[in-house]
């Protein structure tokens, strides 16, 4: 069973910035299409951005521009960085294979909360 553990996420005002890394356990990471979710208070929680095992990436359209996904295979590593916050960027955030490509896991991590606000 993969473990799944986000971090990076915090208080900032609109326009600023934060980078989450979400570290995966287990010997298949490299070869996994990786994803970051979202999902705020009262909302179905939405795919934002995914990596393949390539490196091509795609993006949900609000984010497209701001955020950046990554990838470090040798650290079993997957990062978001996100620029230009807004307030509407509010929510927790939680890794997980791509779901265009791929079922999620199960278990899913405790996510980190992204807060934008002045």
């Amino acid at each position: 069973q993969v473990q799944l553990v986000e971090s990076g996420g915090g208080l900032v005002q609109p326009g600023g910035s934060l980078r989450l890394s979400c570290a995966a356990s287990g010997s298949m990471f490299s070869i996994y299409a990786w994803g970051w979710y979202r999902q705020a208070p009262g909302k179905q929680r939405e795919l934002v951005a995914g990596i393949a095992s390539g490196g091509s990436t795609h993006y949900t359209d609000s984010v497209k521009g701001r955020f950046t996904i990554s990838r470090d295979n040798a650290k079993n590593t997957v990062y978001l960085q996100m620029n230009s916050l807004k307030p509407e960027d509010t929510a927790v955030y939680y890794c997980n294979t791509d779901e265009t490509i791929m079922i999620p896991f199960d278990s899913w991590g405790q996510g980190t909360q992204v807060t934008v606000s002045s």
